[in-house]
């Protein structure tokens, strides 16, 4: 499986998160990338609050967070959000996620259809009750990256994982939906990989826990958000044609629904914050981005 990815798709002004939490990506133990697409760190100490925002991957995660000034770690279940997802950082904490790719999360919990978790967080412990304040503070606790990663590796290769065809049938057809541009109708993806709609349906709801329509759309708006924030001279209207739009009306709306503002005053803000954020902290891998809380 390839190494944890450097961009920032799906992050709402990056530029502006960046220069005020470090963070981390790295790979889980050979025997998880099937599933597990990487595990993500931040850590930040602020002198005012902060609210991140991302439009989150069709990815589940699990995150171990200890907001230092305000109790013990804990850890909690993110499925699916289907809108924007909002966190605000306050004070000194620190996060460590494990983003499961998408499709992959059945295999450690295969008691429920993925579609479950969909928009919903809840304590981590309701789906893996293996899982204590003491797990938490494992993972959280130690200073150094490689102990975290350490806990995260030894958590999960401690989890009962039941083979599943479907599972890895589902982690390959997401990733192909995000890495080709041509696959732009449902019936397209069915098609290609001998199944019926309907089919293809049941295996995203069970195992994604999203349908394959949002899942296109989804990386659609990662896209225009990723051309909105690194480029001055977008084509509106060329763009919409090359993400699958019927117009540039049609993506306008859905880039004003999923982030809040229209494509071309997101891009107006970027371009302002980039010229007034604060330098970045100090950190060996901070050239990495998140992806969501989803990050």
């Amino acid at each position: 499986m390839e190494e944890p990815r450097h961009d920032t798709r799906g992050i709402v002004d990056p530029s502006g998160l960046l220069s005020r939490v470090r963070f981390r990506r790295h790979a889980p133990a050979e025997p998880l990338r099937r599933y597990v697409e990487w595990y993500w760190l931040i850590d930040w100490d602020l002198p005012g609050p902060y609210a991140s925002h991302v439009v989150p991957h069709p990815a589940v995660n699990l995150t171990f967070q200890w907001d230092e000034d305000e109790g013990t770690p804990y850890a909690e279940l993110t499925g699916v959000a289907l809108g924007l997802y909002t966190r605000k950082l306050t004070g000194r904490g620190r996060v460590c996620g494990v983003k499961f790719r998408p499709g992959g999360f059945r295999p450690h919990a295969p008691g429920a259809p993925v579609s479950r978790w969909t928009g919903r967080v809840l304590a981590a412990g309701e789906v893996f009750p293996s899982l204590t304040g003491d797990t938490a503070r494992a993972v959280v606790g130690p200073a150094r990256d490689e102990d975290r990663v350490a806990a995260l590796d030894a958590f999960l290769l401690a989890l009962p994982r039941v083979p599943d065809p479907r599972a890895d049938l589902a982690v390959d057809l997401v990733a192909r939906v995000r890495a080709d541009r041509s696959i732009r109708r449902v019936d397209d993806l069915a098609r290609d990989h001998g199944l019926s709609v309907r089919t293809l349906q049941r295996l995203f709801s069970a195992y994604v826990g999203v349908s394959p329509k949002w899942c296109i759309l989804r990386y659609r708006i990662h896209d225009a958000l990723e051309h909105a924030g690194t480029r001055t001279d977008v084509d509106w209207a060329t763009l919409a044609h090359e993400l699958g739009y019927a117009d540039q009306a049609h993506l306008v709306r859905d880039f004003t629904a999923t982030v809040g503002v229209p494509p071309t005053a997101y891009a107006q803000a970027e371009r302002e914050d980039d010229q007034d954020a604060p330098d970045a902290p100090d950190a060996p891998d901070a050239p990495d981005a998140p992806d969501a809380p989803d990050a």
